[in-house]
């Protein structure tokens, strides 16, 4: 979920631990700088409003961190306050409002890298990935956790978790692997109807030359990866992470020895479960049968 209220990771929620301390802290932040900068140059909102051909109520808004700042602002507002790249590079990190709430620090760290990284690889035994859920499918996860999260927190986690799914279009270069156990589809949610919706959603997101789905048959037995899920990615500048997480907790890994070692389990289990074709052929049988 990695989006708010009490959750830790991008597909379930968690524990109170790692909290950052302000639902706007980053939004606030970035538009103390921009403030600050504009105060140098000299300007006042109005006059800075104009410059940037924004309303001066939205410049207020945007520098005490109530709004978040759109791409055409960034572009506008750095190009007048000197040029330096400083508010564009800022604003990938800002985080987009109350989806943000009681995001775990450590996973918000995950998230930037995820949005980054040369290559993404997910194993999930518990549920459908993340990137891969349906809107129906993430809407029943979030609305199964415990404590009940509140209508407006619901929301907010439903808007990031779409968001995050841009990944998979916005980025056609970048390899997306995910290795899912067969049970994971198996598994019923709601009627026939969201069933269905969350098969064609799998198959479509599947579908581009970048991204594979792997399933892991019951066939396979058991195999190295039985320790639980596990996202590996690496960096543009050759550096492998690893996370994974459980109840109530989370960790992002660097050490080199072990992220080899989660690699090699993962490689290993590339081997055991279906290819790309055969799991679509699966997924599309499973769908036949509702």
């Amino acid at each position: 979920m990695a989006d708010g209220g009490r959750e830790y990771d991008d597909d379930r929620t968690g524990g109170q631990e790692d909290r950052e301390p302000d639902p706007s802290d980053s939004l606030r932040t970035w538009g103390a700088v921009q403030q600050a900068l504009r105060e140098h140059a000299g300007y006042s909102r109005a006059e800075f409003a104009d410059l940037v051909r924004f309303s001066t109520h939205t410049v207020e808004s945007v520098e005490l961190g109530r709004r978040m700042p759109d791409v055409a602002f960034v572009e506008r507002a750095d190009e007048v306050l000197g040029n330096t790249g400083a508010l564009r590079r800022g604003s990938r990190f800002v985080s987009r409002g109350r989806g943000d709430v009681g995001l775990a620090a450590w996973f918000r760290r995950w998230a930037r890298l995820e949005r980054e990284a040369v290559s993404l690889c997910t194993y999930e035994c518990r549920l459908v990935p993340g990137l891969l859920q349906s809107e129906a499918y993430a809407r029943a996860v979030f609305e199964g956790t415990v404590p009940v999260a509140p209508d407006e927190q619901l929301e907010s986690f439903m808007v990031k978790r779409m968001e995050r799914q841009r990944l998979l279009f916005e980025r056609p270069t970048t390899p997306f692997s995910f290795i899912v156990e067969e049970h994971v589809f198996r598994r019923r949610f709601g009627d026939a109807g969201q069933m269905l919706g969350l098969f064609d959603h799998v198959l479509e997101l599947s579908a581009p030359r970048n991204v594979t789905l792997q399933i892991v048959p019951f066939e396979a037995g058991l195999h190295a990866c039985l320790d639980g899920p596990v996202r590996l990615l690496e960096t543009s500048k050759g550096q492998r992470l690893a996370y994974s997480e459980g109840q109530q907790n989370g960790r992002l890994i660097s050490d080199p020895k072990e992220v080899s070692l989660l690699h090699q389990r993962y490689d290993t289990l590339r081997s055991q479960a279906l290819n790309a074709r055969d799991s679509r052929g699966l997924l599309e049988r499973l769908r036949g049968e509702l």
